[in-house]
């Protein structure tokens, strides 16, 4: 992909890659000789109930030599909690781990993060909202993905609810970012579908919201748009049902580039609608952002220097016509496909709007947003998302 000349001579960057790849199909086998690099000697390994009855934590732990002792914290839940942190850091203090390994999507990811905050910095989780609040540095982490969705096996960020009242905290320390991502598509395949496609509209959200943030830079635009030609191959196949090993390989690699998109240009609108939405009704976080990403791109759009981004990241991805009316066409097509669309039915009452748009425009992607985006703004937003008009 060559970028257009006129953002690599205007545009800066400060890029640290914190996070090594390691990718292909069995790699799950490398887990212990990654484990012996890093000098481990006690992990604990955090993952949910569904993979290890799916047996990916067995298989897991045989890869790691006798010498090594690993503990297991299995009780990771889907938008992890503050509570669920806080259980996951009592194991952890337990053990007194050297590594955490994180198995999972990114809720097993997250929860390793915010539980290592909470063992090596002590407090609560809202100590650390926001960035570099931590003054000791984190356990290490290596991340193992089983869904293609978050890319938060890339990122310096843990995404965590508050229990008391389901506000999304973004905690972030240069050190939370993990030091190994393992990338093994064939750990994917144990997805439900309804995982795999709702995961599938997150890590298209990321490339398309990643792209043209007001923090884009050159390296956030190679890894976005990389991850946008990936997923646009291989998503139709996961709405399907139809993915093979190829389809999901590409989704994976699409996810994770687009975490590291995220992590150099952060995200917009789209993420900001969401987060409210899975707030009050239950939703999966990738089925609201697929849902607003086609209203958000055509309201981005209206900016000018907005809609020629789209253009080069339709483009790149060989779709035809103008990016936006391209963009905004794959999602919709998507989503109707997906059958996601039916659990929005009924939500978009004045009330419910009105909230959810006063909620929306506290979100900290907003402001990151390349067009400016308000309440009011918002209101229209949810407005044409939920009702149709």
């Amino acid at each position: 992909m060559v970028l257009p000349s006129s953002l690599i001579a205007r545009a800066g960057f400060d890029f640290e890659p914190r996070t090594r790849l390691v990718y292909g199909e069995g790699v799950l086998e490398q887990l212990g000789d990654l484990v012996d690099e890093l000098g481990a000697r006690r992990i604990l390994l955090v993952t949910d109930p569904g993979l290890e009855a799916a047996g990916h934590v067995g298989h897991a732990l045989r890869t790691i030599g006798k010498s090594t002792e690993v503990a297991v914290f299995a009780g990771v839940s889907e938008n992890p909690t503050t509570s669920d942190v806080e259980r996951a850091a009592e194991s952890a203090r337990r053990h007194a781990p050297d590594l955490f390994i994180a198995l999972g999507g990114g809720s097993s990811i997250d929860t390793a993060k915010g539980a290592s905050f909470l063992l090596t910095n002590g407090g609560a989780m809202e100590d650390y909202r926001g960035m570099g609040k931590a003054t000791r540095p984190l356990v290490p982490l290596i991340a193992v993905p089983t869904t293609a969705g978050t890319g938060s096996e890339v990122q310096s960020f843990a995404l965590i609810e508050r229990a008391s009242d389901h506000q999304k905290m973004a905690c972030g320390d240069p050190t939370a970012a993990p030091r190994i991502a393992l990338l093994d598509p064939e750990l994917t395949e144990t997805q439900p579908r309804r995982v795999a496609v709702c995961t599938g509209f997150d890590a298209l959200t990321h490339a398309v919201e990643s792209a043209v943030t007001r923090k884009r830079n050159p390296i956030s635009t190679l890894f976005a748009t990389e991850a946008f030609r990936l997923i646009v191959l291989a998503l139709p196949d996961v709405v399907a049902g139809t993915a093979d090993t190829e389809a999901r390989g590409r989704m994976l690699l699409g996810a994770t580039y687009a975490g590291l998109a995220i992590e150099n240009s952060m995200l917009g609108a789209a993420h900001s609608m969401a987060n409210p939405l899975t707030a009050r009704f239950p939703l999966h976080h990738g089925q609201t952002v697929g849902a607003m990403l086609p209203h958000v791109v055509r309201y981005n759009a209206e900016d000018a220097g907005t809609a020629r981004h789209y253009d080069e990241l339709a483009a790149a991805a060989g779709l035809e016509g103008p990016g936006v009316d391209a963009i905004v066409r794959l999602v919709e097509d998507l989503l109707a496909a997906s059958g996601l669309m039916a659990d929005f039915a009924q939500l978009g009452d004045a009330q419910a709007i009105e909230e959810l748009a006063a909620a929306a425009a506290q979100q900290w992607t907003a402001k990151f947003n390349p067009r400016d985006v308000d309440e009011a703004a918002f209101v229209e937003l949810y407005r044409a998302a939920l009702t149709g008009t």
